[in-house]
């Protein structure tokens, strides 16, 4: 059984979540949110019927603060944290992850994410792609699952796929969008990584932002469509040599236009808005067209 519990971010629910599955030898927990949501995210394990303390196992898909913020809380109080090799020394030494939260966020940083903290080396095991850790009957298998970030894995668990970033953030009733922040962001690897996902044929998606979702196959082939869309737009702006003003504008003025045609009202769209900041979705692309692809830019 798997347990969605919102980590209500900012007060506001259907935007973070963690997940709870129940084994044999106590809980499993994927992801954690950041260390903000970490008074939230116990009291929603208490109200599963487990103290923090019986937590022993935490998988995260990635080291972004949204996802593994709170980790080093769980390490604390004993637990193994699970996480791609690539992003494992980051959280062993999280300085220049916050070195970089900080040039983003500014005095804002500690509001948004809460405290972040080094995990010691022995708390910590990387996994490898395709690895299998079993917990209590329970196996979770580690996937590579790169485009998002360099340091991502899904994980597979119980026949569903618990998909960090990868699959995109889909806030129901509305449509699946990318979340493309900077620095990572690589358009062929994010492709595979459907593809990968579309042929495991898993019974449900949980994503971190926001739940479970059933339709899968339909559901990968929305977001690639809406990848293929937006990378496509900024390569046209960045060809007419906006200013990042004057593109940052136009992209966030775009994406309401889009979501609005989905039928999401302002409501919906603030939820977005806090799960998958446009203008990090602009960046995030803008470096993948300069970095990657610099030659399509003369055309």
């Amino acid at each position: 059984m798997v347990r969605v519990l919102d980590l209500q971010f900012q007060g506001v629910g259907r935007v973070i979540a963690g997940f709870l599955l129940e084994t044999k030898e106590g809980p499993i927990l994927i992801e954690t949110g950041p260390e903000s949501t970490y008074p939230r995210l116990v009291a929603a394990l208490e109200e599963a019927g487990f103290a923090p303390e019986e937590v022993g196992h935490v998988f995260v898909t990635h080291i972004h603060l949204d996802h593994a913020g709170a980790a080093w809380r769980f390490a604390e109080l004993g637990a193994r944290v699970y996480v791609h090799p690539r992003g494992a020394p980051h959280l062993v030494d999280p300085s220049r992850l916050l070195a970089s939260a900080e040039r983003i966020y500014g005095d804002q940083l500690r509001p948004l994410w809460g405290e972040l903290r080094g995990i010691p080396q022995d708390r910590l095991r990387a996994l490898q792609d395709g690895e299998v850790v079993e917990v209590g009957g329970v196996k979770v298998q580690a996937l590579e699952t790169l485009g998002h970030a360099s340091h991502h894995h899904a994980y597979l668990a119980e026949g569903v796929v618990f998909a960090g970033d990868i699959a995109g953030v889909r806030i129901a009733p509305g449509p699946v969008l990318p979340p493309t922040p900077p620095p990572d962001i690589h358009l062929e690897s994010w492709y595979a990584s459907l593809d990968r996902l579309i042929a495991l044929r898993p019974e449900a998606l949980y994503l971190t932002h926001f739940g479970a979702y059933g339709d899968v196959e339909a559901h990968l082939l929305a977001l690639r469509e809406v990848l293929e869309a937006w990378a496509g737009w900024v390569l046209n702006r960045l060809k007419e040599g906006l200013s990042q003003e004057e593109m940052t504008r136009r992209f966030e003025a775009y994406w309401r236009e889009s979501l609005a045609k989905a039928g999401v009202d302002e409501a919906g769209a603030r939820l977005y808005e806090l799960a998958d900041p446009p203008f990090m979705n602009l960046q995030g692309l803008v470096r993948y067209w300069q970095k990657h692809h610099p030659e399509a830019l003369e055309g």
